[in-house]
């Protein structure tokens, strides 16, 4: 006689897993609507800008550790504040070429909290180039849409530095093609550390602590976490940045030093992302 197989029992998932378990994983058609209209003002306000990827091939949000700065100055035989000023000089050109491109979110990686084992002439001279950076770039960024938001512990830095990243990130919050994030006196154990903190803080209870709750207490709440990882200087490490953030990214690590990272590099890690498959553990 011929056996009837026995119903199968439904397999009992685990109700806290991450989200990608339960439904659509967050891939990057997840974006793609704000991604679309990123390209579309760009694109609009540029007429020499054209459509690179398809929107839904995009990253919705590009971290970036510069690595690299004083590396190039002694290549080149310069004090290493110099190596710093060009790392700032590449930055400007590439948002504007972000901006071209539609990326709606870009995170970089500019001053670590283990940073501070530098000298003090270092230290205080990559603080001076920030305020500087930001005085002599914020017109530009609120002209091209972009929006400065810090993610670190910006009551350690020293108060003209804290006053110059103020006025910056009141003067830019209507920008809305481009967020950029200036990880600052940040390292990502902190972040976790200050998650912790304020989820302590609001009585949060034990139980009700979960993948979303830790995210809506970190620095990038409300923001997509990065589809895109980028590091320059040919090491492959995070050093602490956006641990908890990059999950699910996609690595891009490049030998080019930060200084020498342009327009084309870039678009050669785009082109990169582009071409892999997501799968998000499925």
């Amino acid at each position: 006689m011929a056996r009837v197989p026995s119903a199968r029992l439904a397999l009992a998932r685990p109700t806290d897993a991450p989200p990608a378990a339960h439904g659509t994983p967050p891939d990057r058609s997840a974006g793609a609507a704000l991604r679309a209209a990123t390209v579309a003002s760009a694109t609009r306000d540029d007429p020499a800008a054209q459509v690179f990827l398809p929107p839904d091939d995009l990253p919705r949000h590009v971290a970036i550790v510069m690595d690299g700065n004083r590396r190039w100055a002694r290549a080149r035989d310069l004090p290493e504040l110099d190596g710093h000023a060009a790392g700032v000089e590449a930055i400007r050109e590439l948002l504007r070429h972000a901006v071209r491109r539609g990326i709606p979110v870009m995170t970089l990686y500019a001053f670590s909290r283990e940073n501070w084992a530098r000298s003090d002439d270092e230290v205080t001279g990559l603080f001076g180039l920030l305020e500087a950076a930001i005085r002599s770039e914020t017109d530009e960024l609120r002209a091209q849409g972009v929006r400065i938001q810090l993610l670190g512990r910006m009551d350690e830095l020293p108060d003209a530095t804290r006053a110059s990243i103020a006025d910056a990130l009141q003067a830019t919050q209507g920008g809305e093609r481009l967020i950029l994030n200036i990880a600052f006196n940040y390292a990502g154990r902190t972040e976790l550390v200050d998650a912790v903190r304020r989820l302590v803080a609001s009585g949060t209870a034990p139980e009700a602590i979960d993948e979303a709750a830790v995210s809506a207490s970190l620095y990038t709440a409300g923001l997509p976490d990065p589809d895109l990882l980028i590091r320059t200087g040919g090491e492959q490490r995070l050093s602490n940045f956006l641990i908890w953030q990059s999950a699910y990214a996609e690595f891009y690590f490049c030998d080019a030093l930060w200084p020498d990272f342009g327009p084309d590099a870039f678009d050669t890690a785009l082109l990169e992302f582009a071409r892999r498959h997501r799968r998000f553990g499925r």
